[in-house]
């Protein structure tokens, strides 16, 4: 890595060596539900000094565009549906991960106080849950990426697949090679400081348990299935409009969920023994 972002000194170090004129700020602390649990003080402090680190770099180094990304967990969790981007701020986050949820809110705070206070081209992007090649397939991350791994190792070992939850909370979900599309277009094109949600339509929602099937399916597994209904779902459902995206890019065709499926296990069974497996 060339710095630790918790760092003020290593963060502006970085930017010195760089000096880029255009930044995408991906960089989280960020898990699955169960890895936010009982650390929501780690998540909102180590999120919040990220962030400050590099916005307050990004007006240094006079940076032209900083497009940062959020995350459907900072929306409240009890809200009407579908979620858009007006309705960000209209009540808590999810209990379970608020940390996270109110560190992601502040980055929308801190780009609407950069551009009153020093006119600064500071927005941000809202994607669902995204996946694809070259994730991280931690089994404490988020939701795909978690059941590819863990399906590989059932299939090898012979053991039995296990999924959290009933499988009844509906997710949309993004390809990542789509996300990154969508990325590109944003940092050219995209010239709100109030953020975009950047998901498929609501049509191409699927539950827990047809996302698990896809990823059996991928692997062609054969064993046995057990969904462990003791375990919490999380949030039930968390669908956003696209609406404003599509004002913009009305034409944009999404991957299918199935077909980013296949390509990403394929991937992964490729990459196996180099793939990211866990936090660093």
């Amino acid at each position: 890595k060339d710095a630790n972002l918790l760092s003020k000194e290593e963060t502006f170090a970085i930017f010195e060596k760089y000096k880029p004129t255009h930044v995408i700020h991906l960089a989280a602390r960020v898990g699955g539900l169960f890895a936010h649990m009982g650390n929501n003080c780690k998540f909102f402090r180590n999120n919040m000094m990220m962030n400050d680190n590099i916005m307050e770099a990004s007006l240094k180094h006079k940076v032209k565009k900083l497009v940062s990304c959020l995350s459907f967990s900072m929306f409240p969790d009890k809200t009407s549906f579908p979620i858009d981007e007006t309705m960000l701020h209209n009540g808590l986050p999810n209990p379970s991960m608020f940390g996270y949820g109110y560190a992601k809110r502040m980055v929308d705070v801190l780009n609407k106080a950069y551009h009153e206070d020093h006119g600064c081209m500071f927005t941000s992007v809202i994607p669902c849950s995204t996946f694809g090649p070259h994730d991280n397939f931690d089994l404490e991350g988020r939701v795909i990426p978690g059941l590819i791994r863990k399906a590989y190792e059932a299939k090898k070992d012979g053991t039995t697949f296990e999924i959290w939850g009933t499988g009844a909370a509906l997710r949309q979900f993004i390809y990542n090679l789509d996300l990154a599309k969508l990325f590109i277009w944003a940092l050219r094109e995209y010239q709100e400081i109030d953020p975009i949600i950047l998901a498929p339509d609501e049509a191409d929602e699927v539950s827990i348990k047809d996302v698990a099937m896809m990823v059996l399916d991928a692997f062609d597994f054969k064993g046995d299935v057990k969904f462990l209904t003791d375990k919490s779902d999380g949030q039930l459902k968390k669908t956003a409009s696209n609406a404003k995206l599509r004002t913009y890019l009305p034409q944009f065709q999404f991957t299918t969920t199935r077909q980013a499926i296949r390509e990403t296990v394929q991937w992964y069974v490729d990459n196996y023994h180099t793939a990211r497996t866990g936090r660093k």
